[in-house]
């Protein structure tokens, strides 16, 4: 009950810092002000990028909500757009970016192209195809998912910007700093929800979105697909297995993958299958929907 009630009042108090760094922002998706625009490739980028930029850009996703980034293909009006933006700011290794970015760079040689994984402790795996798309030196692209990367990615987005927009480096410095604060306190009430008698230590997940996040918390994320694609019925025995042995109670899917696997092992296994957003602007409430739910609070 303790952590829970330390949870609930740091809800409250931190609610008012991310409407701070975000204003208005999180619904704004045109650009069509007076404002220059940067683009970015997904919606948890646009959120750690809007609280840093503040009033002075417009920050456009390429990949929209509910869309995939892994098989995602730009418009030509997004291609246009593209062509008028300041800079492009890319997440690292994701399926959108390895199958467009020479195309973008070719297309719009002017832009400016600047990579948030700079820095990370990536997570390597055995390469493989996913969807048509394979991901770059088996990294793991979900580099999002974590408070470590966040606040990498959040430096990032500072030196990009002081890159090409020195005369407004005081003021992004301001928000950078209130942003990290903000990823700290996210930090902190994870692991006080993770840290609870009664948390679960494993779990499935259909698309393994949250490689990071199991590193930082030290918990163990069992993946349903097979190198990227369905799983075998041998594999699926073994996942079933797998998922009374590790005392798995969770199953997390996303929308953007077929959940009909995830449902078959839940019903052989009585484990719950919930819904998760990984790709969702609201960062932080997706980092704490996954501890609430295996910390049994949810």
């Amino acid at each position: 009950m303790k952590n829970l009630y330390i949870y609930k009042k740091y809800m409250v108090l931190f609610a008012c810092a991310i409407i701070c760094l975000t204003g208005c922002n999180s619904n704004r998706q045109t650009g069509k002000n007076d404002k220059p625009v940067i683009m970015v490739t997904i919606e948890p980028l646009r959120y750690f990028t809007e609280a840093i930029v503040g009033d002075k850009f417009t920050v456009v996703s390429m990949v929209p909500k509910g869309m995939s980034p892994e098989t995602y293909d730009p418009t030509p009006q997004q291609m246009v757009d593209l062509g008028n933006s300041m800079a492009y700011f890319r997440i690292g290794y994701i399926g959108f970016e390895q199958t467009w970015m020479e195309r973008i760079t070719d297309n719009v040689p002017h832009i400016q192209v600047f990579d948030m994984s700079e820095g990370v402790d990536l997570i390597y795996e055995a390469e493989h195809e996913h969807n048509g798309h394979v991901h770059i030196g088996g990294v793991e692209p979900h580099i999002w998912n974590s408070a470590i990367n966040a606040q990498i990615i959040a430096s990032n987005i500072l030196f990009s910007l002081t890159t090409f927009d020195k005369d407004n480096e005081a003021y992004y410095m301001s928000r950078f700093d209130t942003l990290c604060h903000f990823i700290d306190r996210t930090d902190y009430m994870v692991r006080e929800l993770l840290e609870t008698e009664n948390s679960d230590k494993s779990f499935m997940i259909y698309h393994p979105a949250l490689s990071y996040y199991a590193r930082d918390y030290g918990l163990r994320q069992i993946s349903i697909e097979e190198n990227g694609k369905e799983p075998s019925p041998a594999h699926m025995k073994e996942l079933i297995d797998l998922c009374k042995k590790e005392e798995v109670h969770t199953i997390f899917v996303q929308p953007e993958f077929d959940t009909r696997n995830a449902e078959v092992i839940a019903r052989q296994t009585n484990t719950r299958v919930v819904p998760i957003h990984p790709l969702s602007y609201d960062w932080q409430e997706e980092m704490l929907q996954v501890a609430r739910v295996l910390s049994h609070q949810e």
